[in-house]
Formats: C-alpha cells, structure tokens, sequence
C-alpha cells in the first residue's frame, strides 16, 4: 500500500513525542517531513535552566539526534519557518520557498515569551527565555557583563535568576506580586522559597510593575524602571512574564483559535485532516505549558494519526516542581483551598519544611509541600483517583510509608494546623 504522507510543523517536545508513539504502533503508515525553524535536533527544553547553571551541555539535552531521524525515514528540515498551510491544495510552505504536500498535517509550534509591551523592550540586552539561542545569549552575557534582571518570579524566570548566578552575574527578580510563584505556592512556602533564594544570593523586587526599560547611547539596557518611581541598574534583562502560544500560522489558514488551537478530545482541529499538540493547543479552555500534558496529548493524537483511535485526551491534572539544585517544592491541585474544603498544614521551622493538604468531603484535592517532597507523587495520585481517605486522614499528613502502617517520622515539636476554608 503506497504511504501517505504526514508533515509536521515543529520540532520540539510534544511533536516529536508524537511521532515517537505513532511509529511503535504504525511504523509504515506515513512518510514524514518535518519542519524546524530551529537549527537544532529536538531537545529538552525543560533542561535549559541546568545548561545555564552550567550543571549540563547542550549536547547533553538532545533527544532525537539527527541519526534518529535518518533512521526513521525522517525528512528533517531545520531551520525552514512554515510561512503558509495551504488546505485547498494540502501543502505547506516554508520561508525559503520549498513545499511540501501532505495527507495529514501536524501543527506543534509550541509558544514564545510574553514580551511586555513597555517602551525599550526592543532595547539590545533584552530577551525572552525560550531556547537554545536565548541561553547562549545569556551565557555570553553573564561572561561580559554584571547586572542581571528578571521579570517575572513564576518557574522559569527563578530558574533563570539561579542560572545567571551561579554564572556569576548580580541578579535581581522583579515579581508584581506579593510572593513568589502564587500559581504555585500558597504565601507561606513562597516566603520560605524566598528566603532560601535570598540566602543564596538573589535579590527581589515583589509587588513592582515595570512601566519602561531605559537604554544608554549606545542602545543598550542601562536600567528598569518601575511604576512606582523606582529603578533597578541592568545590563542585561530577560523577559520571563509568561508565554504566548504561536497560533498565527493556524489562524492565517482559517483554524479557529482562541488561546490556542482549538481542537477535540482526539486532537483534531477544525479541519478533520490537521491535527495540533503541545504550547500552541487549546483543549476545553485550557492551554498546556507543561510537558506531562502534552505527552499525554501527543499519545492520544498518535493513536488517532495511526487510525487506530480510541484513545481521548480529557485534560490534565498537573503538578509543579522547581528546577533549582537543593530547593525542592511541589504542587497540584487545589492548593488554596475552596469554600468548602478544609486544610491541614504541618510546619517544622527546625527543618524548613513545609506542608499543606486540601481536602473536601475526606477526598484529597490539593497538596503544597516545600522542603521534604518525597510524597508529592503518592499525594498527586490520591488527588486523581479521588478516592475517600477517611481511613488514613490522621496519617495523611506524614506521608505514604504512615498511612501504610508505618510509624511517621518527625520532628520534635512540628506545628500542625487544621482549619476550613
């Protein structure tokens, strides 16, 4: 049977595992071409932040090199920007004048950073944080200049700030909120996050909102300017204020879109033979910014890809873990806490560590740990399975090894709190 023909557009994470799960289960289905506007092979974006705190290389976050792609039968095309989805015709075509012509089409163009729209953000020494090229950026910054901004205090720009560092740069973060990652941590462990990034030499600006960067004669970033009348001195500042999906290409087609893509339970957009996964999707409302998600579209859209579809995507319950060496944290669900709920905090200053447990009706709905996380992932599963905890609430607090009968270990004299929300 002769091949059909697959094109996808992007080359990162939650395509290229896409196309990871169609070829294990329909290996000769499709010929495929791929599309990069990066010059690189798909790599692990998560891992960026180490290669900036020099703790890994570049070569190291590879994942599919360039022979798993010949091995596959691949057509790789890097650094090629598709600059038009034909669908009359069922081709694409990129910024160099090349096409190609395709039976389905996989859209996964992930997002970029959310530069503030503020006077000077095209100022030389002011970047996003995205890829390959913004952490060589950075690295070569930190080797010739001092004075570092961040904007933005969510998880990529602590794990920029920690990078720059340890690169040898004074940094300093510029939040707008009161605490830091508050889509994260509840007050409390954002506090105790600060005070160990403090100790490590960071410095931050909470509740400031930057109004404009300044730049000297030369055209560079000299200084960040607040609302307040306040300023920070920079050489070089990196935009980490959220991101943006990269859904132009789609909308020029006639996709509709809303924060993203909209597609179905199966990952189909509009047009029944384009599918879209990763950043640039918008599933029920929702738009993914973190890899479990998107992996677990990507298995559910190979299998549809594969014409083997019973699988449905039906959303994500996410977690949170910070990736900075000797800092650990991790969230998921309602961490806050509802009307209705009822939380459950252990706090041991002893140690720095920190807990908290949402539950509504003796079911587990949110968790917020800092400092000891060895349970975070058997709180995260007893918030899916939404399963009654009656039986093991009083040891629901000192983890799995306690609840499974086993004495809990802690500290002298830990505060351990009960309340309603």
């Amino acid at each position: 049977m002769k091949r059909l023909k697959l094109v996808m557009i992007g080359n990162g994470m939650a395509g290229v595992r896409t196309l990871e799960e169609l070829l294990k289960i329909a290996p000769d289905l499709y010929d495929i071409t791929v599309f990069g506007a990066e010059p690189h092979p798909n790599y692990n974006r998560i891992l960026l932040s180490p290669v900036l705190a020099g703790e890994q290389t570049f070569d190291d976050i590879v994942l599919n090199d360039l022979a798993w792609y010949a091995e596959h039968g691949i057509e790789l095309r890097l650094g090629r920007k598709v600059l038009e989805i034909d669908r009359i015709r069922r081709q694409v075509i990129a910024d160099d004048g090349s096409r190609a012509a395709y039976d389905r089409l996989l859209i996964a163009t992930g997002s970029r950073p959310f530069m503030l729209p503020i006077p000077g953000n095209t100022l030389d020494g002011v970047i996003g944080y995205r890829d390959i090229a913004d952490t060589r950026l950075m690295l070569d910054s930190a080797t010739r200049h001092r004075r570092a901004v961040v904007i933005g205090g969510g998880l990529l720009g602590l794990e920029a700030a920690h990078g720059l560092k340890l690169r040898g740069m004074d940094v300093s973060v510029v939040h707008n909120g009161a605490t830091l990652l508050e889509r994260q941590l509840d007050e409390r462990a954002g506090r105790l996050l600060q005070a160990a990034l403090e100790h490590r030499g960071l410095h931050f600006a909470l509740g400031k909102q930057t109004s404009e960067l300044v730049g000297n004669a030369a055209g560079r970033i000299s200084a960040v300017r607040f609302s307040d009348g306040g300023s920070l001195a920079a050489d070089l500042v990196v935009m980490a204020a959220g991101i943006r999906p990269n859904i132009e290409l789609a909308q020029r087609a006639g996709l509709p879109c809303a924060r993203g893509i909209l597609v179905d339970d199966t990952l189909q957009s509009f047009d029944p033979r384009i599918y879209a996964v990763g950043e640039c999707v918008s599933h029920r409302g929702v738009a993914y910014g973190l890899v479990a998600p998107l992996f677990e579209q990507a298995r559910v859209c190979a299998s549809h890809l594969a014409m083997q579809g019973y699988r449905r995507y039906l959303g994500s319950l996410t977690s949170t873990k910070l990736k900075v060496t000797g800092i650990e944290l991790f969230s998921a669900g309602d961490f806050a806490g509802g009307p209705g709920t009822q939380s459950i905090t252990l706090d041991d200053p002893t140690t720095g560590s920190y807990r908290k447990l949402v539950l509504k009706n003796d079911v587990l709905v949110g968790a917020c740990l800092y400092g000891d996380t060895a349970d975070g992932a058997w709180y995260l599963q007893l918030i899916r399975e939404g399963r009654n905890v009656a039986a093991i609430r009083d040891l629901l607090m000192f983890g799995e090894a306690a609840a499974a009968g086993q004495a809990p270990t802690v500290t002298d004299e830990p505060l351990l709190l009960q309340g309603a929300a």
